[in-house]
């Protein structure tokens, strides 16, 4: 089937199939003509700070010069980034970029094993991280390539007065900061002040340069770094701007980004989309601390939210969350996980606006397919995006018609170069002619919206029959009495596995048979849950994803 073809009418009017690659050159490109354009207006504000574009521009050439100048770090040369979202963090990585190095995102909470081998693996020479986990820095930095390093503390983009006395409280009274001793660091407000007085000799990117490294979660394996180009960022940025229709208005938006930056999801859409429409990112440092998050939401006049279903589900259980005033918020974008129509049903009662819920993948930098504002169509992941050519395939390779699951495929602009050093994994993630195998099963509509039926590798066989694990926690969730749930497949003597539901019941409490008898109503036999396990939490990673592999390692045992 033709699926180019097949999509030409699918779109609303406005909608374009395909994007002008050739608007901006790079992402430092993208960067610095939104720099110019929005010098007055504020870009990113945490903890008490606010950098305007004006500052943005001002300190990443600071910090680019420092490099230059102050290092032997060259173009090309790896640096890892390590904090959480914080103004300091888009200084660090547009600098860099100016610098023509190629930024390594590097989760916070990472254990030693996890930064020892994401350190070596990209050979990175420099590491910038956060005071508050530089002590773990401090045992791995030994064990690798690692040469230059900046640590930064909480309050650093304040002014020096607050920025010392707030820095001391988080260190001294919080106790939130470790003690350590990495020779021969640097502090990031003196390498900004050494940089400022040096020249700062502007470096060309070209579209195939690499950007980023990206490292995939690793739930299947070690981590690899997906090779994310700025021809890829770039494209991707362009690519999504679209589907949001006439919602993002140029200098005027107002964004709530509580999904950590160094995930690729918030790096395209606010350090890519939001940063190229001038706006205003309010960057959330700790999602989890539900009171605290709210506290900060009352002080700005929202219009756009990104999140993920579970930050969805806490917020709208919330009371202080929902007596906040919705009446800016026009725009609310959903991805890194399923989005259960329950989840987005009580979002949209709760704030008044629907949610577009896209899907994309670390190597595809991320976005693939978005539910167009004017058209959301629920329970999809939406058409894919402009310039980006998807089908399904099954087992052997085939194409599966229309309306038939198989193994969703991408080609297109966004899709990365490859795995960085893994010429055999990439080669087995492309087919033959060139599409990026996803590891998801979907199926096309006749109207051309695709659902995800599920994780290739999180089907669940009972008796010879497919169990799709996000069918049946869509159904669970959508009890009353349910919080959240994850469905994995256990070992059955006569059914080969069985479902199992872990999951995390509202203070009213709910039993077994209630929730056996509620699914049993709404699923096919073979899908009803045999097993239930009550948790006060289930385990998610640092994005808020639920970590199913874990909770079926822990089932097998």
């Amino acid at each position: 089937m033709d699926f180019e073809q097949f999509y030409q009418d699918k779109y609303p009017a406005g909608v374009p199939r395909e994007i002008d690659l050739d608007k901006y050159k790079s992402m430092v490109d993208v960067f610095e003509q939104a720099v110019k354009k929005y010098a007055d207006r504020p870009a990113f504000s945490a903890v008490g700070a606010t950098l305007t574009y004006r500052d943005l521009d001002t300190q990443t050439r600071n910090f680019a010069s420092w490099l230059q100048n102050k290092t032997d770090l060259k173009p090309g040369d790896r640096i890892a980034v390590q904090m959480p979202n914080l103004p300091q963090y888009p200084v660090v990585v547009f600098g860099a970029m100016r610098a023509g190095l190629i930024v390594v995102n590097t989760n916070p909470l990472y254990t030693e094993r996890e930064m020892e081998h994401q350190f070596n693996d990209s050979g990175a020479k420099a590491l910038v991280v956060l005071a508050n986990m530089a002590g773990t820095a401090e045992k791995v930095i030994p064990q690798t390539g690692i040469e230059h390093v900046i640590v930064t503390e909480i309050a650093d983009m304040n002014s020096p007065i607050k920025r010392t006395l707030m820095n001391a409280v988080v260190k001294h009274v919080k106790k939130m900061v470790p003690p350590f001793n990495i020779p021969g660091a640097h502090k990031l407000p003196a390498v900004l002040s050494a940089g400022a007085r040096e020249k700062f000799s502007p470096v060309e990117c070209k579209t195939d340069d690499i950007a980023v490294l990206q490292y995939t979660g690793g739930t299947t394996g070690v981590a690899k770094g997906a090779m994310l180009t700025h021809g890829n960022l770039v494209a991707n940025l362009l690519q999504v701007r679209p589907m949001m229709e006439d919602t993002v208005q140029e200098g005027k938006e107002v964004v709530i980004a509580p999904l950590p930056l160094y995930h690729i999801y918030s790096f395209t859409l606010n350090c890519g989309i939001m940063l190229e429409a001038g706006a205003h990112n309010i960057l959330i440092p700790n999602p989890r601390d539900i009171p605290a998050f709210v506290k900060e939401l009352k002080n700005h006049k929202f219009t756009a939210f990104l999140g993920l279903n579970t930050l969805f589900v806490a917020l709208c259980n919330n009371e202080e969350f929902q007596g906040l005033d919705f009446s800016a918020l026009k725009l609310t974008s959903s991805g890194g996980m399923a989005l259960t129509s329950d989840t987005a049903k009580m979002w949209e009662r709760v704030t008044g606006c629907a949610i577009s819920e896209g899907y994309g993948m670390t190597e595809t930098s991320p976005v693939v397919t978005f539910n167009p504002h004017s058209a959301i169509q629920l329970g999809t992941i939406g058409l894919p995006i402009p310039s980006t050519v998807v089908k399904t395939i099954d087992e052997e390779g085939n194409e599966t018609p229309l309306g038939e699951p198989g193994e969703l495929c991408v080609k297109g602009p966004q899709v990365m170069r490859g795995y960085w050093q893994r010429p055999e994994d990439t080669r087995k993630s492309f087919t033959d002619d060139g599409f990026l195998k996803t590891g998801d099963i979907a199926l096309i509509q006749e109207d051309g919206y695709i659902r995800i039926v599920d994780r290739k590798k999180d089907m669940i066989i009972v008796s010879g029959f497919n169990v799709f694990p996000n069918e049946v926690e869509d159904v669970v969730s959508s009890h009353p009495k349910v919080v959240e749930c994850a469905a994995v497949g256990v070992p059955d003597a006569k059914s080969g596995e069985a479902v199992k539901v872990f999951l995390v019941p509202t203070a009213d409490g709910v039993t077994e048979t209630e929730l056996k008898e509620f699914c049993r109503e709404r699923l096919t036999a073979y899908k009803v849950p045999r097993l239930f396990e009550f948790r006060d939490e289930l385990p998610k990673t640092n994005v808020g994803k639920i970590l199913r592999r874990q909770l079926r390692d822990e089932a097998a045992k």
